[in-house]
């Protein structure tokens, strides 16, 4: 086991079953950085921190590992401190790793999405600040993982992929352009592409104006995804929050189940804070 003074977690070490025969990778340790929310980088930071990597490890990298973080793939023992302190010195900071929390992480969000009901970002970034101990100094007999996707289309693939889902949604009704829809059916059947793969089947289209029974939607994306110049969502937003979400090699991914229908999150967001020490406490 290795690591950087201070921190029970961020290095996963790796060494060669033939150290004698392969001197060169009789270390072969990888570094975790802690990535951005996001994953936005400015071309000078990245230079900065591959300079480093140059220095001190292989150059070898993985942008961005499955947890999310930055992956430096190769060092040896004696330079890890080194690249600890000047990378930190950077203001970097090393990602998650083994039985702690592992580096939340998120889409882009308010960004860059339309669709997005949560400020993904602000969230992630905030909880990565509020539960640093927990990344550095393991207190879990188990890794816990927390992703953000800002809408149900979940691009970080939080349900599937993570212990804490928080996906972004709405609880009032969907907003209807029944314009936007009739120019929609010009060149789509609305009935086969969107109404008839409705998960609820709480849609119905006679071919001048689309009808929702908003109290059956599950606000899956689907028809928003498919016109979304005539439907968005609601005004009234938040976020579902769900746990249990793991990915096993060998029976595959199992999803997460919801335990808060809908929770407000606006900033400094204590309540969804709150959640996760209670969720730890139990």
């Amino acid at each position: 086991i290795v690591g950087v003074l201070g921190y029970g977690g961020g290095v996963i070490g790796r060494y060669c079953d033939l150290p004698e025969e392969y001197p060169g990778v009789a270390h072969f340790h990888t570094v975790r950085i802690n990535q951005t929310a996001g994953f936005y980088y400015t071309s000078s930071a990245l230079r900065e921190l591959m300079d480093i990597w140059d220095k001190y490890g292989s150059g070898l990298t993985n942008f961005h590992g499955s947890t999310g973080d930055m992956v430096l793939l190769g060092t040896q023992t004696d330079k890890l401190e080194a690249i600890f302190a000047e990378t930190t010195a950077k203001g970097w900071d090393l990602g998650g790793s083994g039985s702690c929390l592992r580096t939340p992480s998120c889409c882009a969000g308010m960004s860059r999405c339309e669709y997005s009901c949560i400020d993904a970002m602000e969230i992630c970034d905030t909880l990565t600040h509020k539960f640093q101990d927990e990344l550095h100094r393991p207190a879990f007999p188990h890794k816990f993982k927390i992703k953000v996707s800002g809408c149900a289309n979940d691009c970080t693939a939080a349900v599937a992929r993570a212990d804490m889902s928080i996906i972004g949604t709405w609880r009032d009704n969907i907003r209807i352009d029944q314009a936007g829809v009739k120019n929609y059916s010009k060149d789509m059947d609305i009935k086969s592409e969107v109404t008839d793969m409705c998960p609820t089947h709480c849609m119905n289209w006679d071919g001048s104006a689309l009808k929702i029974n908003d109290k059956d939607c599950n606000r899956c994306m689907h028809c928003i995804n498919r016109m979304p110049k005539a439907l968005r969502p609601g005004k009234d937003k938040g976020a579902t929050i769900m746990l249990g979400g793991k990915a096993p090699i060998v029976t595959g991914a199992l999803m997460s189940w919801v335990i808060v229908p809908f929770m407000k999150l606006e900033a400094p967001f204590d309540n969804i804070e709150d959640l996760i020490r209670k969720l730890w406490e139990w």
